[in-house]
């Protein structure tokens, strides 16, 4: 007892620590997982035995994966991208078999091997992949629908090979045999559990939902997946396969989403000990007595599977520069691939060095992945004048939408937040230009004759295109704090006067995006609450006009810029001219107010009141009087618009 809990306290320990390095690295928490199967397996300081049981464990882990992906399972999906998942994708998966088996073949080895061996390296990551995709805002990109489409294939092709390769094992003589008996068998579990199992299925979550006990339900999730992969394993397939069906059944019912959420902690700890699992099988001993074939091995995984799957994606789709991001994209190996890895090597397909060196070139591949789709863009622009071509047309079409606006304003993002502002700035007659990555959302725009162009507002030459240099306001639209701050700075470099309002999700990063450079952070969490307690006071029986003045209380406290106007603020019905506005004004190294006091300007005389200001790694609202300004410095000035012009010339040219 004692030994084996020190075992659990070696592995909860090396695997808290190692995952804490790699979110802090921003690496694939996988592979935090692999590094410490490898550092306390029997090959390294041999704190944990390769024992049976341990892998036994593990197996749990990819059965959770299977459900998971059984329940992304959607026919609607798989119809609306028919022609990239079962063309591009099989002919990647299937070109990849192929191309392995006769490699394999020139160097000797069973093509049962080579087979085996094809159907692991044709795998690629759909964690690492997606995570990307996600993280750098390229998963509606064309590449990024390509890489998708591929993975979605991949992941469908497990599930043959799952039968296909602990079948490979059998004699020569009786192999045709035992693979007809053995998809025949999977055909008719699969049929009778589809058939019969949605049906079943449905009115069995119908009559455990009804109960409305969450510990209940959870037990019949744990229940249903871990039957059905018995019930496959009793048929002589994988426990996988089953999980995977049971996923699909799932998936088909209003009960997805809850089982999704119920099923997340099993799946990701289990599946962190089945990587760790894999880690263990990795002798360093043996990877550094074939480096040379490793390396050899890696190199030739990377180069000959983006190239394939580049001509590929050139061949379906026609566009070189995008079939160049697919296949750079997609060069590595994937976690289907370890979980195929462990059936070959049960089914001794795969042994010794060639196993150890499948396995390290499989590792590095995964390590080298995200290195390769961040630098996918440069890559590919040395390779492709049509990057270049496309590049410069995108470049040209965002300048001629805004060569003659002047005073315009910058959205970064046309979905549903940006498309609601871009009401809002045409009842204002205030013009706009939009800047998104969703062609289909973009030609919308489009044919509805509004100013949206294509392009990634976080790349400095788009927003250049835009306007930039030119623009009154920039609206970074979107919740997605990466590109948020790349695109502040851009602005900080090349117009730091410029006003940046952006969207977050809550207030985690509030401080970070204003010490960015943002004028101002909206975080919805926070104005959805200030609505939510509007709403409950108004039917609580609260009058109109205490709830009104709590709305604006809070906002005024949240936004700089409105304090001590919004609770003073009651008639509407003043000229525009007569209506205070707000001036951004920077600060130059010729400027006479530069290195003076803020109150020697003496703004109040002009009735001018200074908001805040904004200044590298500085954010407040109502700056102290006392305070020397600096070249740089953007004042946030609130006064009547000829106030304003007076206020702007006195601290560019006034006497002080």
């Amino acid at each position: 007892m004692d030994n084996s809990l020190s075992l659990v306290l070696i592995l909860l320990a090396t695997a808290v620590l190692v995952v804490v390095v790699c979110r802090i690295l921003r690496l694939p928490v996988m592979l935090g997982y692999l590094a410490v199967g490898i550092l306390i397996g029997p090959h390294a300081f041999g704190w944990i035995p390769d024992a049976p049981s341990t892998r036994h464990l593990a197996e749990f882990g990819v059965v959770f994966l299977m459900f998971s992906i059984g329940l992304e399972f959607s026919l609607t999906r798989l119809k609306a991208m028919q022609r990239t998942v079962f063309g591009l994708g099989g002919a990647q998966v299937l070109t990849t078999i192929l191309l392995v088996m006769g490699i394999a073949w020139a160097f000797n080895m069973d093509w049962r091997a080579g087979l085996a061996l094809g159907g692991i390296l044709a795998m690629s990551s759909t964690a690492i992949v997606s995570k990307m995709l996600v993280e750098r805002a390229e998963l509606n990109l064309p590449f990024g629908q390509q890489m998708m489409g591929v993975l979605l294939f991949q992941d469908l092709a497990v599930v043959p090979l799952l039968i296909i390769i602990p079948a490979l094992a059998s004699q020569s003589d009786h192999l045709p045999a035992t693979l007809g008996f053995a998809m025949f068998k999977a055909a008719l579990v699969l049929l009778v559990l589809l058939v019969f199992g949605q049906h079943i299925m449905r009115r069995w979550f119908h009559i455990v939902a009804s109960q409305k006990s969450s510990e209940l339900f959870t037990l019949n999730v744990l229940f249903i997946t871990l039957g059905l992969a018995y019930l496959t394993e009793s048929a002589g397939l994988s426990m996988a396969l089953g999980a995977f069906v049971a996923g699909m059944l799932i998936s088909e019912t209003e009960y997805r989403y809850q089982v999704e959420e119920d099923i997340k902690p099993f799946r990701d700890v289990l599946l962190g000990l089945f990587f760790v699992t894999i880690g263990m099988m990795l002798n360093l001993f043996s990877v550094f007595a074939n480096l040379g074939w490793i390396l050899l091995a890696l190199t030739a995984l990377i180069l000959l599977k983006a190239l394939m799957t580049a001509l590929l994606a050139r061949a379906f789709e026609g566009s070189w520069d995008v079939a160049l991001r697919s296949g750079i994209g997609l060069a590595q190996a994937g976690e289907f691939g370890f979980v195929l890895l462990t059936l070959a090597d049960e089914a001794h397909l795969l042994q010794g060095a060639m196993m150890q060196i499948t396995l390290a070139t499989m590792l590095l591949s995964m390590l080298t992945a995200p290195f390769l789709i961040q630098y996918s863009e440069s890559i590919t622009r040395r390779l492709s004048a049509d990057e270049w071509t496309n590049r410069a047309l995108q470049m040209h079409q965002i300048a001629i939408k805004t060569m003659s606006s002047t005073g315009h304003i910058i959205l970064c993002g046309y979905g549903r937040s940006g498309q609601k502002l871009a009401s809002i700035l045409d009842e204002e007659k205030l013009r706009f230009i939009a800047l998104d990555l969703d062609s289909r959302r973009v030609r919308e725009a489009a044919a509805a004759k509004k100013s949206v162009v294509y392009g990634d507002a976080a790349k400095r030459e788009v927003l250049m295109a835009a306007g930039l240099m030119r623009a009154k306001v920039l609206v970074v639209t979107y919740k997605d704090k990466h590109s948020a701050l790349a695109i502040l700075r851009h602005v900080k470099e090349l117009r730091p006067d410029l006003p940046v309002v952006v969207r977050a999700n809550d207030d985690t990063n509030v401080d970070m995006l204003k010490n960015a450079g943002a004028a101002e952070v909206v975080a919805e969490v926070l104005e959805g609450s200030v609505m939510l307690a509007s709403q409950a006071l108004l039917l609580a029986g609260v009058p109109l006009n205490r709830v009104v003045r709590h709305v604006q209380e809070n906002r005024a406290r949240r936004y700089a810029m409105f304090n001590g106007y919004l609770r003073t603020s009651q008639n509407d019905d003043i000229e525009d001219e007569l209506q205070p506005r707000f001036l951004n004004v920077l600060l130059k190294t010729d400027s006479v107010a530069t290195g003076k006091r803020l109150r020697e300007a003496e703004l109040d005389t002009l009735n001018i009141e200074v908001k805040a200001l904004r200044r590298y790694n500085v954010h407040g609202a109502q700056p102290s009087e006392e305070m020397i300004l600096q070249a740089g410095d953007v004042l946030v000035l609130l006064g009547l618009p000829e106030a304003l012009v007076l206020a702007e010339t006195r601290l560019h040219q006034g006497t002080f």
